[in-house]
């Protein structure tokens, strides 16, 4: 719940209205107890901010080392959560909010007015208050109910699962790779996807999943981008959907969908870890598709593109900064944007360079956390949609030094590989191609439009 500052105008000459008048008191009695001294308390002022905020991950059967959900629950951890909040360590939002777009479909980061209401319930005690403040507690789904299925109000058209595999108590991560047939008899229109472990327990060993269509990049794809492009996405299936904690569907925008078509077959990348107790899981795929015969107007795209001219080389105890340039032979919106590191992964900028020299800053990820790949959803009024000849620049850095707490041994050289321990440089993006005349009348109707640029490098 944010605090509002505005105050209210009280109208004289045809007398005050006893409504307006109370609506205002009613408006600000949150903002006096935040912000002017007034008490703050769990019941009335945190457990809000922690239903909307934090406990999607952090309630019980998850793989957070507490849940949020209760006062009790929440009490003994007050001292580590201010912590963590003041530093915007959680909830996990790494893009920094002085630069590029800042208007996101999927937006959990706190408001300052959040944190500061936090900050002042630790310090003056973290009270509980009066139990009537309590909001009614948030029902989570377990894992036999599909978030998609609340909200259209059905099951999964289709369903579909990875193999099982048993991870030991005690070892190194493990990377699986299996295959799944899609038993499809026609082409069918994606229109949203949901992921997730298939077990509660699988929660706690499965640090993220990736599925996708295995047949590799399509020929329409690579006519799309430049030689240099296509060469960085060789061999790469298109992603259809990644989880990871606190991100599980997608719902593509109206007129918008995935192309699925008989005899296709779907790639996963599970990434698993060790938890101390042996765990045997699987990761699952719920598909809710268009009607028989209706095709969208737009097919939405996932495409990895490389922060790299050529290859990674990064010495020990050094920071180096990399970068790679696509061009786009066809003008484009972006849904999305996800930046992919390991554990050297310091931060990500994503720009356009346009074809007449302006250079745009889309979104610049400062914090980078390898436990945390976030996918960054632009609003519908803040996607950018981006001329033809537009170069994506996507920079990176890496921090490969004793100061990167996250770092496992400063003292080793480090590659490209699939390993935590190895490292990458690649965003993840969700585009549509338009036409020419439709971004032509984009341009016309959004005359006023601007995109912020000018983001700061990381010291280095």
């Amino acid at each position: 719940m944010t605090s509002r500052r505005s105050g209210c105008l009280i109208w004289r000459g045809a007398g005050i209205s006893l409504l307006i008048l109370a609506a205002c008191m009613l408006y600000s009695g949150w903002s006096k107890a935040a912000d002017t001294g007034g008490s703050v308390t769990f019941a009335r002022d945190i457990a809000p901010i922690f239903q909307e905020k934090c406990e999607e991950c952090h309630h019980a059967g998850t793989a957070a080392p507490m849940s949020l959900s209760t006062y009790k629950e929440a009490r003994p951890w007050a001292k580590s959560i201010r912590e963590r909040v003041i530093t915007r360590n959680m909830p996990p939002w790494h893009i920094d909010k002085s630069v590029g777009i800042q208007r996101f479909q999927n937006d959990r980061s706190l408001s300052d007015e959040q944190i500061n209401a936090i900050v002042r319930w630790v310090d003056s005690g973290a009270p509980l208050g009066d139990v009537k403040d309590l909001p009614p507690p948030k029902q989570w789904p377990d894992n036999d109910t599909w978030q998609l299925a609340k909200i259209f109000g059905r099951p999964p058209d289709l369903v579909l699962k990875s193999e099982e595999y048993t991870m030991p108590a005690q070892g190194a991560d493990v990377w699986i790779n299996p295959v799944t047939d899609v038993p499809l008899t026609e082409p069918r229109w994606v229109r949203a996807v949901e992921m997730r472990p298939g077990t509660l327990a699988g929660r706690k060993i499965m640090h993220h999943a990736d599925v996708g269509p295995l047949q590799g990049i399509q020929e329409e794809e690579s006519a799309t981008l430049d030689p240099t492009a296509v060469a960085n996405l060789a061999g790469d299936s298109g992603l259809l959907m990644d989880w990871v904690m606190g991100r599980s569907y997608d719902i593509y925008r109206p007129n918008t969908g995935r192309l699925l078509s008989p005899g296709s077959r779907l790639s996963w990348d599970i990434h698993l870890h060790a938890v101390g107790e042996q765990i045997r899981t699987y990761a699952e795929l719920a598909l809710y598709f268009y009607p028989k015969g209706e095709t969208p107007k737009y097919r939405t795209r996932a495409m990895g593109l490389n922060a790299l001219a050529d290859y990674l080389d990064i010495p020990p105890n050094s920071m180096i900064t990399t970068q790679g340039f696509h061009v786009l032979l066809h003008p484009a919106r972006i849904e999305s944007f996800e930046a992919h590191m390991h554990m050297r992964g310091k931060a990500m900028e994503l720009k356009a360079i346009l074809p007449d020299g302006a250079v745009k800053t889309l979104s610049y990820v400062n914090n980078f956390n390898f436990n945390w790949m976030n996918s960054y959803v632009y609003a519908d009024d803040a996607a950018p949609v981006l001329p033809k000849g537009t170069i994506i620049n996507v920079t990176a850095w890496h921090d490969n030094t004793a100061a990167n707490k996250n770092n496992p041994d400063p003292n080793q050289w480090v590659g490209w590989g699939n390993r935590s321990i190895d490292e990458m440089a690649s965003t993840w993006l969700n585009l549509i191609y338009i036409s020419e005349e439709e971004y032509k009348r984009w341009t016309a109707e959004n005359k006023q439009a601007k995109l912020a640029s000018g983001a700061p490098r990381p010291t280095q």
